[in-house]
């Protein structure tokens, strides 16, 4: 515990009080508080992050379970699950997503010319996918998901260099994954990697007019004519097939009106 005391401490050294003191006074966080602050808030919900806890009742028994070094930790004092549940339901999450927001302006900056691995160009490349977590359909009976279970989902666009989430956005269990398209706002010169759960075409086009690219694989049923066999250097023998395609599906080819890259990769 006293090596992760060390990590955490230094952990907490790096939140800007001033900034985070400033979004608690703009969405009055602290408005007719007792116990737990915004920042009090703040470390319980850092902590279960870095100790892995599953539940607020397992934040707050581990907090208890070491209370005397809970001021070297940083915490004034603790609170049961009961308050620390009521603060996630009150407080304004603008605090913590203005604190987000800020923090990932200051880091994205610092590894913004990390080379990554076989990859030789300069350009943002970003993952997008999306987690779906179970719930309580008692306790979230906004989060439908299939089978009439309870659940969210949280799709998360990803900055490959330093894997810095950029944006994340929580919807239902049923939000198809190719709404969230319609959610961005495509960065011009940018790639997006993604599943083929992603694959509409309508929202796609809009990132290829916007001078962003995409990059997915096809699902089984599209349909394609080839515009132009391209060369293949002698330097890449796992590609099998390098070329420009333009969809004949009845409705495909209207909504994706212009030519795709196609490339065909064996991977033994």
């Amino acid at each position: 515990m006293n090596q992760g005391k060390f990590v955490f401490s230094q952990v907490i050294e790096f939140i800007p009080r001033y900034r985070f003191d400033k979004l608690v006074k703009q969405y009055k966080g602290d408005w007719h508080v007792k116990n737990l602050t915004s920042y009090n808030h703040l470390l319980h919900l850092l902590f279960g992050q870095l100790t892995g806890c599953d539940s607020l009742r397992d934040i707050c028994l581990c907090l208890e379970a070491h209370s005397k070094i809970l001021y070297h930790l940083g915490f004034r004092n603790t609170v049961n699950h009961t308050s620390l549940s009521r603060a996630n339901e009150s407080r304004d999450y603008r605090i913590f997503e203005g604190l987000g927001f800020y923090l990932i302006g200051l880091v994205r900056p610092m590894y913004s010319k990390v080379q990554l691995s076989d990859i030789t160009i300069d350009n943002v490349i970003y993952a997008l996918d999306s987690t779906t977590i179970s719930t309580s359909i008692k306790l979230a009976a906004w989060a439908l998901g299939k089978y009439s279970k309870g659940a969210v989902k949280m799709h998360t666009l990803l900055d490959l260099r330093g894997s810095i989430p950029t944006n994340i956005h929580i919807t239902d269990g049923k939000w198809h994954d190719s709404n969230e398209l319609d959610m961005l706002t495509p960065e011009p010169f940018a790639f997006y990697v993604m599943d083929k759960a992603y694959v509409d075409f309508k929202a796609l086009f809009k990132f290829h007019q916007s001078q962003a690219f995409w990059v997915s694989r096809p699902k089984e049923n599209m349909k394609f004519t080839t515009i132009e066999q391209l060369a293949i250097p002698d330097t890449t023998p796992s590609i099998i097939e390098d070329s420009r395609i333009r969809v004949t599906g009845y409705k495909s080819c209207k909504l994706y009106p212009e030519d795709m890259r196609f490339v065909r990769v064996y991977d033994p």
